[in-house]
């Protein structure tokens, strides 16, 4: 019974991948017409990219600059074109699955919601899950930089080893130039796509990712060594990477870990397929012409498989 459920559902999804889809050379956007409450997507292609690691790293017991290193992205990144707005979060409070947004936040689905701690992150990405039932989470930080291209901000600061603590002031001198003092949450389009069309990044919102804080040790090559890791704190990613403690709503009261705090904190999420059911989608969707799919049987939906 259950490899029949899951071959009637993988059917369900070749279905939806039938159609065509409009593909441009480096992203697409993903439509689901028939997906009640499926955010828009965009899909960026995979590809390597150029990374600063998150978190403290020190060498010698200094302060060092984290490392830099090349990234390979090895499937499309499947990323929501906006933040979560603040209605779609709103029907999850509704449903008793979130907890409830602050009373300043506007409710409506052009507007972000914010001021979310990243556990209300987590609950809605569950919630989200369940009622479409295609597996949502919040990216990782190597993801949401992939994601954001030209948007993500290198916070490297050089070290200055007869004075570490240079490096702090430089650092929070040049996040205080950048202007964070509109802490509207403004519509959806104020601060304009990127080069792949994920909208709104590095504006006034900052986003939460899965990746803990963390802190290590390179070595003489500029090698991190073990970590000493701290889920209690998660990068969040805006106008500059913050480490923000995850039960914090409003990281301009409090609870910024480093540097400048961040003016509002929301989130988008990314949505990754089962790997069982995207390998049988695909063979669906070679199997038979886009077409055809309605005439298709369990046997030979099982003989795909």
């Amino acid at each position: 019974m259950l490899i029949a459920f899951k071959l009637k559902l993988a059917f369900a999804c070749a279905a939806g991948l039938a159609a065509p889809l409009a593909v441009a050379p480096l992203v697409s956007e993903v439509t689901t017409p028939h997906a009640v409450g499926e955010p828009a997507l965009v899909e960026v292609a995979a590809g390597s990219f150029s990374y600063r690691e998150a978190g403290d790293f020190t060498r010698g017991g200094r302060q060092a600059e984290a490392p830099l290193r090349i990234v390979r992205i090895n499937r499309p990144l499947r990323i929501m074109r906006n933040q979560v707005a603040s209605s779609d979060y709103q029907l999850c409070v509704q449903d008793g699955a979130c907890r409830a947004l602050d009373r300043d936040v506007a409710i409506a689905p052009d507007r972000p919601a914010v001021q979310v701690s990243w556990h209300d992150a987590e609950a809605y990405a569950g919630w989200l899950s369940r009622k479409t039932g295609h597996h949502y989470r919040l990216p990782g930080d190597e993801e949401w930089a992939f994601a954001a291209g030209s948007r993500f901000r290198d916070d490297a600061v050089p070290v200055d080893a007869s004075d570490p603590s240079k490096r702090w002031i430089s650092r929070y001198e040049r996040e205080s130039e950048r202007d964070i003092s509109d802490t509207a949450a403004h519509r959806f389009g104020k601060f304009g796509p990127n080069e792949h069309g994920v909208e709104d990044l590095a504006g006034n919102v900052w986003e939460w990712t899965a990746t803990c804080f963390v802190r290590s040790r390179v070595d003489v090559s500029g090698n991190p060594g073990p970590a000493t890791v701290n889920c209690g704190v998660r990068v969040a990613e805006g106008a500059h990477r913050a480490y923000v403690t995850d039960f914090i709503r409003d990281a301009r009261a409090g609870g910024c870990a480093q540097g400048v705090p961040p003016a509002n904190l929301g989130f988008r999420l990314v949505r990754e397929e089962t790997a069982w059911l995207a390998s049988v989608s695909q063979r669906l969707v070679k199997a038979w012409p886009a077409k055809s799919w309605r005439r298709v049987s369990l046997p030979m939906i099982a003989s795909a498989y």
